[in-house]
């Protein structure tokens, strides 16, 4: 985390479910075993502050290659377009930065579980949260379905990204992370999974998105 401060300005990062996490124990003066050492650091306030810029949803072009990368924790559902998408992770930033100790307060639950763009208040903000930081299935009406970690096929249970993939062109690619099962593999060229288990004892997997080379390193040697 001081390696990310003292380099915030080269630094750009998306918000995932255990961002919100240490965010709301910070505001909200929480304590967790795990994240004691951060909670007690004397750099904890600029941390939040840091943490609490960051989008739900990055967009980064590659303009040499003509090539479009969408980076978001858990992904982007095949019922939000992706400036649709855009526009929502700004909604949630900008909440963030205004009315943070309530927007933290209120993010907890399952409710509601299809998106709805009437949807207002706390309820609006924790299903936007829901979708961007904790999604793995959907059913066919874009309903979240989060009861559900493992890679069973089950009926009604449908990989995100089985139907998002449908969204984008051909110069245009998703990065996630957050599915530790999935160990990076979606079968699909242009939505690329980068969680591959490293806090599992698996790997640590990055992307270089000029060539979208993929370079992995074992637990061991991080």
């Amino acid at each position: 985390m001081k390696f990310c401060l003292k380099n915030k300005n080269s630094i750009r990062a998306v918000l995932g479910n255990h961002d919100f996490y240490l965010m709301y124990l910070i505001e909200h003066k929480k304590r967790n075993g795990s994240l004691n050492k951060i909670l007690d650091s004397k750099y904890v306030k600029d941390i939040n502050n840091w943490i609490k810029r960051l989008p739900l949803l990055l967009k980064v072009n590659i303009e040499e290659n003509n090539e479009t990368f969408w980076i978001s924790h858990a992904g982007i559902p095949f019922i939000w377009s992706l400036n649709t998408a855009k526009k929502l992770s700004d909604e949630i930033q900008k909440v963030l930065k205004k009315e943070s100790y309530s927007l933290l307060k209120n993010m907890w639950g399952d409710e509601p579980k299809q998106w709805n763009h009437k949807l207002e208040g706390s309820e609006r903000h924790r299903t936007i949260i829901n979708y961007f930081t904790r999604m793995r299935y959907l059913d066919k009406t874009g309903s979240l379905m989060l009861d559900k970690k493992d890679l069973k096929s089950q009926k009604n249970y449908i990989p995100w990204f089985n139907q998002t993939i449908e969204n984008l062109d051909d110069n245009e690619y998703i990065i996630f992370g957050h599915w530790a099962a999935l160990n990076g593999k979606t079968k699909l060229d242009n939505i690329i999974g980068l969680d591959t288990g490293c806090v599992w004892g698996k790997k640590l997997t990055a992307i270089r998105l000029e060539d979208r080379k993929i370079i992995s390193v074992k637990n061991e040697s991080i």
